[in-house]
């Protein structure tokens, strides 16, 4: 092949790749969210399966959980764009273009998309369940003196199952993480560290949320996570005996 030829297919290629740009795709904010759940998640993992004296900080990672899914809630409503729900929630027909491959778009694909919402889902009610769980013996959730005895056995009992089915969803989680990145080429950890990544150019770049609206999500996270501390409880100190008067028999 001369070498006009090969200087014109690879003019050719370089005509024919797609333009990218760089853009933040994740912003700080949810970078720092992310980072922070799977430190509170590994936390209450391993101090769940320790037990004994681990559980008070066991306590503290689900306290800490729940403030963190009620920011996460709240940004994606008012945060930025790629991490709002109204961008990156799938309708059928995006699944299913995705599956045809098909699809195009920035940040969470739709399988992607709807394994965070699981993830979110499920870490909202475990911790919930938490709050109210007992165990008699080395941990009392702090709103466990909210609800009646009964209740308070089952949802320790759902803290219990539920705990399998997040380690499913983990486990799915991190293997779908290790696939784009070894098969498909696709770095997802990269930009949750950096933030940035390189999109198809034609793609509208991300806005970032505004100032205000990371103070009302760190303000309501704050709020659900002093809400579920029980510090709000007001536990009043328990009455004194009455005391017994006694009546002296007459000296005679």
């Amino acid at each position: 092949m001369a070498l006009q030829d090969i200087a014109g297919d690879a003019r050719d290629q370089v005509a024919t790749a797609p333009a990218t740009i760089r853009v933040e795709l994740w912003d700080l904010p949810i970078r720092i969210f992310h980072w922070s759940l799977l430190a509170a998640v590994a936390t209450a993992i391993v101090t769940g399966k320790l037990g004994g004296e681990w559980m008070g900080l066991h306590g503290k990672a689900g306290i800490t959980i729940v403030g963190l899914i009620a920011f996460r809630v709240v940004w994606g409503l008012v945060g930025s764009t790629t991490a709002r729900f109204s961008h990156f929630v799938p309708t059928p027909f995006e699944v299913l273009a995705y599956l045809q491959g098909k699809w195009q778009g920035m940040g969470h694909n739709p399988l992607g998309a709807l394994s965070v919402l699981a993830l979110l889902g499920l870490l909202a009610v475990q911790a919930s369940s938490g709050l109210f769980s007992s165990d008699d013996i080395a941990f009392t959730g702090p709103l466990t003196g909210l609800v009646n005895e009964d209740l308070s056995l089952k949802l320790t009992s759902w803290h219990h199952q539920l705990a399998n089915v997040l380690f499913i969803l983990l486990g799915l989680h991190v293997a779908a993480i290790v696939f784009y990145g070894a098969v498909k080429k696709d770095k997802l950890l990269k930009p949750m560290v950096t933030g940035w990544k390189d999109v198809p150019a034609d793609m509208p770049a991300p806005r970032r949320g505004r100032r205000i609206a990371v103070i009302a999500a760190v303000v309501l996270g704050l709020g659900a996570a002093y809400v579920a501390s029980g510090l709000w409880i007001k536990i009043e100190p328990p009455k004194p005996a009455p005391e017994v008067t006694r009546t002296h028999a007459p000296a005679w």
